[in-house]
């Protein structure tokens, strides 16, 4: 007997209702993000650290990663996080779709989690690295497409807001467990500062679950995927934004040693700030505490100020973050070279620099965000942010070919000291004068979910 329509579950909505507010499912999706990134942040902020002094071998002893191995690890993970989003969004956009594709993947996630907290050896680490890696890195095109996927005509001038809520959530997470695992590294050891981002994973996959039947779940395209990715539109889009991303791959390539490269230089320098002698991998929590107040800083005071001037499009953000980055390394290269001079040099001189590329991320992430899920065609909406977050892991993946390659045999570098960083500073300004060039010739289309 079939079930009454009282009893029967409802389906779930496969387009964007005609609302003019906020989406239902939203507030499931910023929580899930905060716990997601809470995990992913504090596992990622100890590596370096974890690898370099904690890391062992057979019978317990100590098997420690020279400080290039680490760098070379650590660069390695991140880049294949920023690779497999690809993976993620085609089996979302041709298989399973974003829900499905995200809760299948949370659990592989969370198995990482787990490997890391059971075991650290470098077996375990590779294991748990490995499994996260394709957890992790599978569900970001997902979530942040499916953050879009809730909003349609009536309401998709809230996409900028939500998009600063989400990034809001992810630097909230950010913020409290680079804080925190530190310190559970530094007094209970690997097992708890692993294992704590774990429970933090399945907790976001549990909120996730829970918001299933107030979210719009666009379905998988499957073979009209292929046939619209191969399309002229479908090319012509991916093209337009794979030239950006290799401007922003370079933006990546010096954000994200702020993890490693910044965390061994706060080793040597004077870490005494607020009456507080600080653990060098707890430094990097300035960044999403300055983010939770950029955020609102530039939505509602630096933006409108420079609009009052020149019209600010979403390229000329993306080149502004490009050159603050620029501005950020060289002053960690003048750090560097008074340390090298034997000098010692405050920890506050290392937070100017942060305050500069965290402005920089403001400009570049967050734009690029919206802007690679409105100028993705309707059913490429993941695999556009796939190619986005891979720009992420050619960055990453140059870092760590750069620190393969200025090893001599033995053991001295071709960068040493402020070299190495004003290496990234000359890289990043001659960029940013390619991409003044090329952005002027760039051409835009915007595609929302629910409009023909």
């Amino acid at each position: 007997m079939p079930a009454s329509p009282e009893n029967r579950r409802p389906a779930y909505a496969n387009t964007p209702p005609l609302q003019a507010g906020m989406p239902g499912g939203v507030p499931y999706i910023v929580g899930n993000e905060a716990a997601e990134r809470f995990s992913f942040y504090g596992m990622k902020g100890i590596l370096v650290v974890f690898m370099t002094q904690y890391l062992a071998g057979p019978g317990g002893l100590l098997d420690v990663m020279t400080e290039p191995q680490a760098m070379s690890w650590y660069h390695l993970f991140t880049s294949a996080v920023y690779f497999t989003p690809l993976l993620g969004a085609l089996l979302s956009d041709i298989l399973l779709g974003k829900y499905r594709t995200i809760m299948l993947l949370s659990l592989v996630y969370c198995l990482g989690h787990l490997a890391l907290a059971l075991d650290d050896t470098r077996l375990g680490l590779a294991i748990g690295l490995s499994l996260i890696a394709v957890g992790a890195g599978g569900i970001k095109p997902c979530v942040s497409a499916h953050v879009g996927d809730q909003f349609g005509r009536l309401n998709q001038h809230l996409l900028s807001r939500v998009f600063g809520w989400f990034y809001f959530a992810i630097n909230l997470g950010s913020f409290v467990s680079t804080l925190l695992t530190p310190w559970l590294l530094a007094h209970y050891g690997a097992a708890w500062a692993f294992g704590v981002p774990g429970v933090l994973m399945a907790l976001a996959t549990w909120v996730f679950w829970l918001g299933r039947h107030k979210f719009v779940h666009i379905p998988p395209a499957g073979k009209r995927f292929i046939k619209e990715t191969l399309s002229p539109e479908g090319l012509r889009a991916l093209g337009r934004l794979a030239v950006l991303y290799i401007f922003v791959a370079v933006f990546w390539s010096l954000y994200d040693q702020t993890g490693s490269a910044w965390v061994l230089q706060a080793e040597r320098m004077d870490r005494s700030f607020l009456g507080i002698t600080w653990l060098s991998s707890q430094i990097q929590a300035i960044n999403p505490l300055l983010i939770l107040a950029f955020i609102p800083l530039f939505g509602r005071v630096v933006y409108p100020a420079v609009e009052r001037v020149v019209k600010l499009t979403p390229l000329r953000k993306i080149g502004a973050g490009l050159l603050l980055a620029a501005l950020s390394f060289w002053l960690s290269g003048w750090i560097e070279a008074r340390l090298v001079a034997g000098d010692s040099v405050n920890i506050a001189w290392q937070l100017f620099s942060y305050v500069i590329i965290t402005a920089g991320e403001i400009l570049v992430s967050i734009t690029c965000l919206e802007y690679s899920y409105t100028q993705a065609p309707r059913s490429m909406k993941s695999l556009l942010m796939a190619f986005y977050l891979v720009s992420v892991s050619a960055g990453n993946l140059f870092v760590s070919g750069v620190n393969l390659f200025i090893q001599n045999a033995d053991g001295s570098s071709r960068l040493p000291g402020a070299s190495y960083y004003w290496f990234f500073a000359l890289l990043m300004l001659g960029v940013f004068g390619i991409y003044l060039l090329v952005s002027r010739h760039f051409k835009e289309q915007t595609y929302i979910q629910g409009e023909a």
